[in-house]
Parts: C-alpha cells; sequence; structure tokens
C-alpha cells in the first residue's frame, strides 16, 4: 500500500490520444490522478476496452484503487455540412437556417433538427461552436433566419444551441443506450450524463443503468438550474459542466451559479465535480496561467470533492504535467491558514439534519480529543459514507472494504482514502487500515452495527 496521500480533494483526468496507453495512465496515476474519464463522445468502444484496460492494469501495479468513469455524449445538436466544410459569416449578415444534412445554397446554414427549430423565436440568440459564434434569431416560422452577430467561420457539424431555453430533447439518446450498455459490461464504477434538463433525465438513466454504478448529472442546462435541488437529491453527484454552462448564460454569471451548485451538493451530501478550463492553457503550455491556477483554487475553498482536467489530459503537450500542477495547487490551498474557514462557509445552515450528520461529527470530534492518525470508517452504504466526506473533517477517513468496486467508487468522496482489506469483521480491522496506510499512534474508528437504526454507531480508538 502507498503512503497516503497528503490531500483531501480528488482529480478526475480525461484520458485520450495523448494519455490512454498503459505508461501514461500509470505515469498519471502515480503524478495524482484518482479518477480517469472516459469520453464517450470520442473514440470507439475498441478504443475505450484498451483504455479501460490500462486503467485496471495500473490499478494492480500501484496497489491502489483506480475508478473509471464513463461520460455519456448526451443529445449535442450540431449543424450540419457546408460544400468546402465551412462557411465564412459576415457581421449583420441574414442566413437561413434550414432543415438539411447539408447545403449547397448560398447563405444557408443546415441544422438538422426540425424540433430545435420549431422553437426559436424572434430576438433569441444561438451560439455556434461551443459560443465563439454568435447569432441573433431575426426571423421565426418554417425556415427561421438569423443575423450574424459577428464575423466568424462556422465549420461541419459543430455545436448548436439556443442561450436560457429549456430544449425539446432527452438526455439518454440510442448512442448512449448503446454506450451505456458497453460500458455495464465493461465495469465502469461510475456514469456521468451530459445535457441534462430534469429530474425525469436523471431518472430514465438510473433505471437504465439498474443500480450497478452511480449516476452523475452534469449541469449545464437552464432547465438543470430551474429543477436544482430535486436534480441534485435524485443523482449520486453532479458536475458543474462550466463549457455549455458557460454558452447557455452570460459568463459573468458561471462563477455565481458554480457557487450555487457546490453548496446545495454539499449540504445534501452528494460528491460534486468542477469540470471545463481548469488548466486550458496547459494544453500547448508547459505552465498554467495565474488566472486558472485560481480557478483551480477557488473550487477547493469551496470544498468540491473533485476536479476535472479535459483536454489538458487528453490531447494536451503533456498530461502528466497537467496532472501534477493540479495536485500541487490542491495541497497548497488545502494548507493555507483560512482554508477550513472557507470550507465552512459552502456548508449553509440547514435546518433539518440527518442523525449520521451527529454520528459523523461526533466521530471527529473523538479523534480530536484522543489525538488520533486518522478516523477508519466500516460501512456497506455509499450514502452514509458519502454523508462522512460531507462534513470535510480535519481526519482522513480511512475507508476499509473487501469489495473493489465499492473502494474505487469512494475515490471521488472528499477526504476518503479507500483501502483494500480482506477481513473488514476482524476486530483489529482499524489497525488493519493503519498499518496499510503506514500511519503510527492511535486510530479512531466509527462503524456502523448493521441494523435498520441509522444512529447504532460504534465509536472508539485502538492504538498501535
Amino acid at each position: 500500500m502507498p503512503r497516503l496521500r497528503g490531500r483531501n480533494a480528488k482529480i478526475l483526468a480525461t484520458l485520450g490520444p495523448k494519455s490512454s496507453s498503459p505508461e501514461q495512465v500509470q505515469r498519471l496515476a502515480e503524478a495524482g490522478a484518482d479518477l480517469f474519464r472516459l469520453n464517450f463522445s470520442h473514440g470507439s468502444h475498441e478504443d475505450h476496452k484498451k483504455t479501460f484496460d490500462a486503467v485496471r492494469r495500473a490499478e494492480k501495479t500501484l496497489g491502489r484503487p483506480l475508478a473509471i468513469l464513463a461520460d455519456l455524449q448526451g443529445p449535442k445538436v450540431r449543424v450540419g455540412t457546408f460544400p468546402d466544410g465551412k462557411i465564412q459569416l459576415s457581421e449583420g449578415t441574414e442566413y437561413a437556417l434550414i432543415d438539411e444534412e447539408s447545403t449547397d445554397k448560398p447563405d444557408t446554414i443546415p441544422v438538422p433538427h426540425p424540433e430545435i427549430l420549431a422553437e426559436l423565436e424572434e430576438g433569441d440568440t444561438v451560439f455556434c461552436d461551443d459560443g465563439m459564434i454568435s447569432l441573433t434569431v431575426s426571423e421565426a416560422g418554417d425556415t427561421p433566419k438569423v443575423t450574424a452577430d459577428f464575423a466568424g467561420e462556422l465549420s461541419d457539424r459543430k455545436g448548436f444551441t439556443i442561450r436560457g431555453k429549456t430544449l425539446p430533447l432527452k438526455a439518454l439518446t440510442p448512442k448512449d443506450r448503446e454506450d451505456l450498455a458497453f460500458a455495464l459490461q465493461l465495469g465502469v464504477d461510475l456514469f456521468a450524463l451530459s445535457f441534462v434538463q430534469s429530474v425525469s433525465d436523471v431518472e430514465e438513466a438510473k433505471a437504465e443503468i439498474g443500480g450497478a454504478a452511480p449516476l452523475i448529472a452534469k449541469l449545464e442546462k437552464p432547465g438543470a438550474i430551474n429543477e436544482l435541488e430535486a436534480i441534485i437529491e435524485a443523482a449520486d453527484g453532479v458536475m458543474v459542466a462550466r463549457g455549455d454552462l458557460g454558452v447557455e448564460y452570460p459568463p459573468e454569471h458561471v462563477p455565481i451559479i458554480q457557487r450555487q451548485i457546490v453548496r446545495e451538493a454539499r449540504e445534501r451530501g452528494r460528491p460534486v465535480i468542477v469540470a471545463t478550463q481548469m488548466l486550458e492553457s496547459m494544453i500547448e503550455h508547459a505552465a498554467p496561467t495565474r488566472a486558472e491556477t485560481s480557478d483551480v483554487a477557488t473550487a477547493i475553498y469551496q470544498g468540491v470533492d473533485a476536479v476535472m482536467l479535459s483536454a489538458e489530459t487528453a490531447i494536451g503537450h503533456d498530461p502528466v504535467a497537467a496532472v501534477s500542477v493540479m495536485s500541487r495547487i490542491i495541497s497548497a490551498t488545502e494548507d493555507a491558514p483560512d482554508f477550513r474557514g472557507s470550507l465552512r462557509q459552502f456548508m449553509g445552515d440547514r435546518e433539518a439534519e440527518l442523525s449520521i450528520d451527529v454520528v459523523a461529527r461526533a466521530a471527529q470530534a473523538f479523534a480530536l480529543v484522543e489525538q488520533a492518525a486518522a478516523l477508519a470508517l466500516r460501512t456497506g452504504s455509499a450514502r452514509r459514507l458519502a454523508q462522512f466526506s460531507k462534513h470535510r473533517g480535519r481526519f482522513k477517513i480511512l475507508y476499509g472494504s473487501a469489495d473493489r468496486p465499492r473502494l474505487r467508487r469512494a475515490q471521488l468522496l472528499w477526504g476518503v482514502h479507500p483501502i483494500h482489506i480482506e477481513n473488514i469483521e476482524q476486530e483489529d480491522w482499524p489497525l488493519a487500515l493503519m498499518k496499510a496506510a503506514n500511519l503510527d499512534g492511535a486510530i479512531a474508528y466509527a462503524a456502523w452495527k448493521g441494523d435498520d437504526d441509522e444512529t447504532a454507531w460504534e465509536i472508539g480508538v485502538r492504538r498501535g
């Protein structure tokens, strides 16, 4: 068992052409990656199978759990194709939107989504290519027309979205269902559902998964923000997907929405991931900008469970360096004098408190009194484990289990350090966890007694 990692927040690294070889996956894990993302918007099933196997190989070599998240593509609306593969848009020029896969007519943009075109109203703002192209609807109807707000180049198959509207689309597409079935067969540890707009989207995906893995709802559409509390309650975790969120909302609103999501998720004991453009400049450069460094630190100050790297590790110049920099930023922020005070600001003040909240706080307080090196936890429930993590205690949580999938899923949780132990029922299981983590001295522990009473916990201390 490698020495216990110093930081509490986790790193989710996206795997791609520059990082999916067995050697690179292992180097990313050694640099600090705790979870790995398979992006089903790109790559074949064969590609993902090879990457999956590489992560499992690295896990075996390093001797610590590594989680794999399957990120489903979702209903991405895209324009069609142009004769030259692109069209040059001129500022102030009007273009017709046609329900076709391709076009050879001048001043037309193919959008093969009649249900989306029917939603357009005069004055709507349309964004293409992740917000790089801005259009204003000048005429609605059977053949809507838009005016280019700025000059720019629009290429084949770029994204198309209407700012601020809930669209008549299901979060699970036929492609997603095929990918989901394949990922389940592989044995991935978590799923992420893109473009969630309602609680029903979450419920439909969870029914498809059938309890085989937790579901992370990606929050990037106005409908999801409108139903935020209900979606967080229904999902097993959430992701602040700031790419499309920044297209759907003015950029100045994105940090405010991020704070709202993080606070609500933490209060409800759901893990929360912040994603997109965190170290964007490291796609091409050896170091991040100061603003990017501050952005990562801000998420850590808010107490998020994990921060995600996307293109930085999938196609970036040096994926391992990106993970290393991210890890250093997390560690430095968590060591800052004002860190714990900031954590408390994002817990809120809910009147309704679960009994397990009292137990979790009591166990942390007991560890402090006993001057323990860590807090060992035994429970078979992912939700109970998340509730312990939710309080962002001073003591790291050593979570022991013989169930490897359960240990991998626990990697998402703040401050939780999953450790494989064959016999968790043995009398000295806290000491076994402490030894595995290379710790000395005393270890506090909390063990659920296994009946229906949520208050039936044993709290104690073992000394090595």
